[in-house]
Order: structure tokens, then sequence, then C-alpha cells
């Protein structure tokens, strides 16, 4: 049956295809026969307690020299028989959090929104690994300087960094004596005024961080391994990684295993973990990536996954 596929994310024109797995999810499901409509952004609202949008019927197309066409803007109401894709990119401020909670609305009345919005608003993508210890390295969540610079001494090495940054944004790697500690530290928390995570350095870092999709709980059987390049100790491809595909490890699928039943339960349908070496170090969960590259790599439809497990669970709660 033909679904209205609403999508929530970032100016389309300004995405880089090749590269968005947003744009995969919009190829996948204008092939499906759905109605794509684009939600102008930041034209969520309310109305007398009804969660509405502002949007246009979007065509797409995989050609980097126009991949997209709107039709004529209209006032949609939101209800059963959509599914709303919220893909907009952090920071998740109070402008991402009131969405969440336009988007509750919009669920409430029927609608579909993937990721639930509840788990959007609950799972900061850094503290929600830590739900699964036995998977991460060892850990420190603190406001305290001097609490973390103990954490860098007894560790000897540690990675530090902001509870909401994304794409490698605002993260040190500190040595134990390092003059700069105090500053990095003084910078992380606004000298004590808020929260960092300082984890144990993982040299497996070389070999590239691995992105794992996980599709309604279950895993892809391929990941992207982001490799730093040059003198960068970073794989996020947006600081300039190298993204190489590989078949997941046994220890990959254990951690996979740990945390897919959890992120089904909560309704969320397409989320990435953050792998280097044996250790999950995030749980992303807003606008997860690395669908295209990994299509291109091993010749896979990973939308066409996540499509399936939509019309599945709409399937089931008819």
């Amino acid at each position: 049956m033909p679904l209205d596929i609403i999508v929530v994310m970032d100016p389309i024109g300004s995405i880089k295809i090749a590269k968005d797995s947003t744009f995969a999810m919009l190829l996948e499901a204008q092939r499906r026969g759905h109605r794509v409509l684009y939600v102008q952004p930041g034209a969520l609202t309310v109305r007398d307690g009804v969660a509405q949008a502002r949007v246009a019927p979007l065509r797409v197309k995989d050609d980097k020299n126009g991949w997209f066409e709107l039709g004529d803007w209209s006032t949609l109401r939101f209800g059963p028989g959509q599914v709303v894709l919220m893909r907009k990119d952090p920071p998740v401020d109070p402008a991402y959090m009131h969405d969440t909670q336009i988007l509750s609305l919009a669920q409430s009345a029927g609608a579909m929104i993937v990721n639930d919005p509840r788990g959007l608003r609950d799972m900061n993508e850094k503290l929600t690994a830590l739900e699964f210890p036995q998977c991460c390295p060892p850990t420190l969540v603190s406001r305290h300087g001097a609490e973390l610079k103990a954490f860098i001494a007894e560790h000897g090495e540690a990675v530090l960094k902001t509870l909401d940054g994304m794409g490698g944004r605002s993260i040190f790697r500190a040595r134990a004596g390092d003059p700069n500690t105090n500053v990095i530290l003084e910078t992380l928390t606004e000298s004590g005024h808020h929260l960092a995570m300082a984890q144990r350095f993982i040299p497996e870092i070389s070999e590239g961080d691995k992105r794992i999709l996980l599709v309604d709980g279950e895993p892809v059987d391929y990941c992207l391994a982001r490799i730093p390049q040059g003198d960068e100790f970073r794989g996020n491809l947006a600081a300039g990684g190298r993204g190489e595909g590989r078949p997941l490890s046994e220890r990959d699928r254990w951690i996979a295993a740990q945390v897919g039943p959890e992120m089904k339960r909560r309704g969320m349908l397409f989320v990435g973990l953050d792998v280097i070496g044996d250790y999950l170090t995030e749980v992303n969960v807003t606008s997860p990536t690395c669908i295209r590259e990994l299509d291109a790599q091993f010749g896979i439809n990973i939308a066409g996954m996540l499509f399936d497990a939509i019309e599945a669970r709409l399937a089931a709660a008819a």
C-alpha cells in the first residue's frame, strides 16, 4: 500500500548525494511507489493541539547536477498512513528537542516516526553507549577537571570530548603530563559547568572507527571503517577519514547483539554503532550515515532493509 513518506531533514539543496543516507532512503521510498513529502526546514507546527507541517511533494534522482524537484507547498496534518523520517542532524539543541515534541504529537495522531521521538530526546549518543558497559572502554563522565585529569593519569592516554559534538568536532587526545590538558578540560567543561567524557585511548583507531548499522535491531553484514589519515587521530569522514567497507567480525556481531534488542524495543529502527577495536564508543540515533558507501562497495540496499522493517511494523500494527 502506498504511504506518505514525510522527511524532516537539513536543507536538501545543500546535501552531498554520494554520501547522504537520507537521500538513499528517499530514493528507495520513491522506487517503492510511496509519495514523498519534504518538510520546509523549521516548519513543524502545532495548531489547536494538532501537529502539522508545511510540506511540498518531492521527486529525487541520483544525479549530482540536479537531484530534487519540489512541488507546491501546502499544510499537512499528521495522522495514520504516514511515515516521518526524522533525519535532521545534531546539535540536539532546544529547537531539535521542540521538533521531537511536535513529532510525539504526530505519533499520537497515528503517524509512524523513525526514529521514535522519545528515544531521540532520551538517548544522548555518547551516554547511551554507557548503558552497555560490557561493550565499552574505561570511561569517565564528569564536570570536574581534577577527576578527568586523574583518569588520564590512570590510563596514560585518553580521548576527551563533549557530549553533544558530531563529525569529530571537539575531540581531543591527551597524554598524562600533557601541559595542554588543563586548558583542554577547561574548554570542554566550560570551567566545570558542563559534562565532558574521557575514554581510555584505543590504539586500534589506526585500523579504523567502524560504523555498524542496525536496522530494527539487526546488524547489516558490513561496516564502514573510517580510517584516520596523515597526522590526524580521528577517523570521522568529516575530519578527513577514509572509508573502507569490511565484513562484521565476531566481536562486532556480539556488540550488535548486546545493543540491538534494546534499540528495537525503543522503536529506534535505524541506528549506527561506533566501534573501535573491541569497544563500543557511541550509539548514533539522530541521523546515522554510511548507507551510500556500503551500498556502493558491496552491492546491497540498506535503505531497502529499512523500508522492509517499516512496512513490516505497519502491517503488524494494522
